[in-house]
Formats: C-alpha cells, structure tokens, sequence
C-alpha cells in the first residue's frame, strides 16, 4: 500500500490528538492511491464522515455498511436491487435500484481491502477556466452531492457527453445521454455527412419523484425532439421519440414534478409536458426579442434555461455571443415575464476571449449559486467558465465581478470533502474492452471495424483519400491553452494503400501519419485538408510536406497544438522510432479561428483505405501531457 504524504500528516496529527492507548480506530485519512474505493475490514473514521467502518466515496455521510461508490452492499455497481438503505449521489433515500456514479465502465468496482479513495480537500482559489475543453452550450444540476454537465457536440458520436464533478471546478467523464446518432444515415458517413449538424444545446434534469435523469434535444438537420432517459448518468439511455422540436431547450422539473420545456430564437415559448415527459399538453409564447433596446445588436435570444426559485419562474437567454439576460415571472410559468441584462459584454477572464454568455446557475450544498457559462475561445471552441451569483431582495440575481470584469480566478466553492476526479492529463493505454468516456468518433463508427483488448485495433472501415469521408476516426478534445498528444502504433499489419496516424482536426486540418506504398512504409505530414462553409463538403484532401521512410512495425507520433484564444496559433507534429528522441516532422498547421463550425480542433486518430480494405493498425496508448 502506498502512503502519500497528506496521509502521513493526518495519521501524525491523529497520533498527537489521541495519545497512545487512547484511541481504539483509524482515522482513514484516504490518503491510499490505489485505485479502489473499499477499506480495510476495521471500524476508520473516514474523510466523508460516516462511522460505518466503510470507505464510503460519494461524501453524503450515510452509515450504511457497503465498500464501493454507488452506495450498494453487494460489492458492485452494476444497478441491481440491494436490501441497504442508502444515501446515494442521487440525494435520495432508497432500497432499490441504486445509481453507479464511479465512473467505470467494466460493470465493477474494485474489492481489495486496503485502500480508499482520495478526498479533496485543499480548496484555495479556482482560475478560469474550469476546463480548458470545447464543451459549449451547457447545462450543470446537482443532485445530491454531486454535479453533472452536459453539453453539445453536434456530429460526433457518442453524443452530449455527461461529465462530474463534486465542486464545479474539477471534472470527469462519465458517459454520453446519447449512445449513438441514429437519427439519419448522414451522421454514418455512408453516402452522407452531418457537419456541425446533429446535437446543439440540448438539457440535461434529474425527476427526484422516479428517481431517473432526462435527457433532452432537437437533432438540427432532421427535426424532431429525442427524450433519453437513464437511472444512471453513465447508462444505459433509453431512447423515446417527442413530436416537436424544442430549439435551444432548457428543461424544468419544478416542485409539483410538473415538467416544462423553454425554448426557441428570437421568440421563447414555453410548453408543458405530459407527465411522462413525451409528450406536449400546453405551449404558449412568453416572450419576443426587442426590435430596438440598449442591450441587443438586433440578434435574436436564444439558449433557454428555465428554473423555479423561492417559488419563481425565470428563464435564462443568451444573445449570442454578447451576454446573457433574464427572464422572471410575475406569474405562473406561462408569465407574464418582465427582463434585465445578467451579463451583457462583461469583460472576459480569459484573454483573447469572447463575452460569458449561455450556460446556467446551480445552487450547490450550502445555499450559494453559481452561473456556469461558456467563452468563445478559438482555436479551442468554447470554453466554461465559472462564477458566483448573487440574489438582490427585488429577486433578480447578478454576477460577482471582480472590479466591472467576469474574475479570472474566485475563492473556491465551500463544499464538503469529496473525492478526486480524474487528472484530464496522462496515459490511456486502452485497457479492458471498452472506451472511455471522453472519447468520441468523427460521425457514428463501424462497430465491426474497431475493437478494445488492451489497446485499439482500428481496421480500415472505408476507401478514401478523404480523411473527412472516413469512418471510426477517433478524437479527443484538445487540453488548452497547450498541451501534446502521443499515440504508439504498431503498423505492420497495414496494407498496401492504407493512412493511419494522428490528426488537428477541425474543417481545416493537418496530420502525422504512416502510408503503406506496395512493401514500402514512410512517416509522413500532411497540411490543408479542408472542409467548405458551404456545405461542408470537402473543398481540399491535402497535399503532403514531408515523408520519410521507416521499419520495425512501431512508430511514436506526436502532435503539439496552442489553443489559446487569437489568431497566430500553431500546431505541429513529431515522431519517433525508439520512444525517446523525437524528430520534428513537416511544417506548422496555422490554427482556424473562425466560428462557423462551432466545435474547436481535436487530436484525432484515424486508419483509411486507399485502395482497399484488410489492413488494421493497433494503437498501444494515447498520451496528454501539458506544461
């Protein structure tokens, strides 16, 4: 068992306040990095402050007698019905049906009797942003002690992924509401294409009354509105279909359990749901954007987010990207509704930023709120930023600013003691059988084509000298402002006319790879492969800036990007044939910062055909490290 040093500290300072002979149990200071999240068989008094003689990880202080994360006594996470009576992440008290929040995608949770997980509880000041990733239009709840964020990803798939955090500032991947984009055979890339088509601002509750998650969106390009619902956040979704499509909706579940949706541009309705959420009983117009007012530019509103507080009903818009206003109810939820500015051109807290704006407000355990918006931030995408909110005696709430500007840094939510997500750098060497979470493909993959056995088998799925035809290409969002990429891949079972390696993905974008030509194998870079805004048919496949040969079935590649906001940002690549000297390779990729496609560049790994499929590669690990 390994002993860090914050262990160490609290078992001397235990040690000093109990003296010898005077205490009977340990205090388990969980301080063990182990990896699981059971105890030892004896009677600790833990960091999440029960006294059950558990290692009880999800910080609700229940005595329940259970050793792993999601509050069941038969030792996994697998949903199942247990006898216990336990307070989960969902903030509810039940005997059945309990909700795995640790993460994993193995179906358990580890057994071994040492060790526990890792409580944070060093707070100091946050910076912003909280997550230096494209993760726009979102959406964060709490429920119980723990938070949740969605958010759009238009045509990648798995979509509108669902990430964690215990004190919104640190997070994790834990899933995706939408397990595949099986609403139009364009997001197959076969015969079709679904450019920053498909998943757009989309909303994300938990129904406290059948303790279950609801996941709502309008799909952009085939209309209709998609309920999933999940009593997990990690899966499994279910999928239900709604007649009307809610653009930009936010969904509230208020204190009767009646459901409302908030939605649209420029004009913002409001409809009510039927009480299993599928369907629509009432929908009325609330309010129209202004033709002329001080705060607009004569953009429409949009990006609906509904709540009922202290027994009122707001709805927060934005008008992209300038800011984000109110709306609040002297009424019912129907209005009638009267409107002020939140934030209109508040100075952003990331230089080379955009204005806050979007997002939603969270309350978290004791009684502060918080406003969790987004900044654009290309290269990157856009970016979540984080503030505290404050409510004057008139009942509108306001930003605290730090002078007139959104703050780059704030004390630190005051939340009890919680685990430690995972770091968003490090190594994934693809162990198991399944991807993680913050994976996604470049449109829906060929499952046939790709498979996880302690690393990624990708085979060639389509013949193409188009990387944005190309099927189960798979990216990862870039860690801002810098950070590198690593991929290992063994090559020697390409064919002849096969592309495989590492991508800067956006509508213009560049790669390292390795082609196959007959019996000969070279590493090569490519630059200028293009997307048109008109369609986003493929306007340039590239040309290539360098090539070299190479042997031994295994090759290092490398791609290093600077999102920081602004023009003048570069990408570049390097390779390796030993693991430990790096070649610089090719030229510099000079990084788009146009809006138009939405979604920020991503590092992305990707195997074609150019003359016909058999060939495969395997990826050992994918590897982010930052400065």
């Amino acid at each position: 068992m390994r002993i860090n040093t914050a262990y160490f500290i609290l078992l001397i300072l235990f040690l000093v306040s109990c003296g010898p002979g005077s205490c009977s149990s340990e205090s388990g200071g969980n301080g063990d990095t182990e990896g699981d999240s059971e105890n030892s068989s004896d009677a600790d008094s833990d960091a999440d402050g029960d006294t059950d003689g558990d290692s009880d990880t999800d910080g609700d202080g229940d005595t329940d007698a259970d050793s792993d994360t999601d509050g069941d006594t038969d030792g996994d996470s697998d949903g199942d019905t247990d006898t216990d009576t336990d307070s989960d992440s969902d903030g509810d008290t039940d005997s059945d049906s309990d909700s795995d929040t640790d993460g994993d995608t193995d179906g358990d949770t580890d057994t071994d009797s040492d060790t526990e997980m890792p409580m944070d509880t060093d707070y100091g000041d946050f910076t912003n942003p909280v997550i230096w990733e494209d993760l726009a239009d979102d959406e964060v709840i709490r429920v119980g002690d723990v938070f949740y964020y969605t958010a759009s990803t238009m045509h990648y798939s798995p979509g509108a992924p669902v990430l964690r955090s215990y004190d919104l500032v640190n997070w994790e991947y834990v899933g995706h509401s939408v397990p595949v984009l099986d609403f139009d055979k364009s997001y197959d890339l076969n015969g079709g294409r679904a450019y920053v088509n498909g998943i757009w601002a989309s909303t994300l509750q938990y129904r406290e009354s059948n303790k279950t998650f609801y996941w709502m969106g309008c799909m952009h390009n085939v209309g209709g509105s998609y309920v999933y619902t999940a009593k997990d956040v990690a899966g499994p979704w279910e999928k239900h279909r709604s007649t009307t499509c809610y653009y930009d909706m936010g969904l509230l579940i208020d204190d009767k359990d009646t459901m409302y949706v908030a939605y649209g541009n420029g004009t913002i309705r409001v409809a009510q749901l039927s009480a299993d959420g599928f369907s629509e009983v009432r929908n009325e117009v609330v309010f129209q954007t202004p033709d002329v007012s001080p705060y607009f530019d004569g953009g429409p509103v949009e990006g609906s987010r509904m709540y009922k507080i202290d027994g009122t009903y707001y709805i927060f818009v934005t008008q992209y990207a300038n800011g984000e206003f109110v709306l609040k109810s002297s009424g019912d939820a129907f209005g009638p509704y009267e409107w002020k500015p939140l934030a209109f051109r508040t100075p952003t807290p990331v230089s080379g930023a955009g204005y806050p704006h979007q997002g939603g407000i969270v309350q978290i355990q004791n009684g502060d709120w918080y406003y969790m918006s987004f900044v654009d931030a290309y290269p990157g995408g856009r970016i979540p930023v984080l503030a505290p909110l404050k409510w004057g005696a008139d009942g509108w709430p306001e930003v605290e600013l730090v002078g007139d500007r959104w703050g780059a840094s704030y004390p630190h939510p005051d939340v009890p003691p919680h685990p430690m997500v995972k770091s968003r750098t490090g190594i994934d060497k693809f162990e198991g059988t399944k991807l993680g979470p913050e994976w996604e493909w470049n449109h829906n993959p060929d499952n046939s084509k790709w498979s996880v056995d302690n690393g990624l088998e990708l085979q060639t799925a389509t013949v193409t000298n188009d990387l944005y035809a190309a099927r189960n290409t798979l990216t990862h969002r870039i860690l801002g402002p810098k950070s590198t990429a690593t991929i290992v891949l063994d090559y020697s079972n390409m064919k002849d006319g096969d592309r495989a390696g590492l991508a800067l993905l956006r509508d213009k974008s560049a790669w390292i790879g390795v082609k196959k030509s007959g019996n000969a194998v070279s590493v090569y870079m490519l630059n200028g492969a293009n997307l048109s805004t008109s369609g986003w048919s493929t306007s340039s496949t590239g040309s290539e800036v360098d090539i070299a040969s190479i042997d031994g079935g295994k090759i290092w590649l490398r791609a290093t990007a600077d999102i920081s906001p602004g023009q003048g940002r570069k990408g570049g690549f390097s390779y390796s044939t030993d693991g430990t000297s790096f070649k610089p390779f090719g030229n510099d990729i000079s990084f788009n910062t146009d809006w138009q496609f939405f979604l920020g560049y991503r590092y992305a790994i990707f195997n074609y055909a150019t003359t016909s499929l058999g060939g495969s590669v395997k990826v050992e690990s994918f590897e982010v490290t930052a400065p």
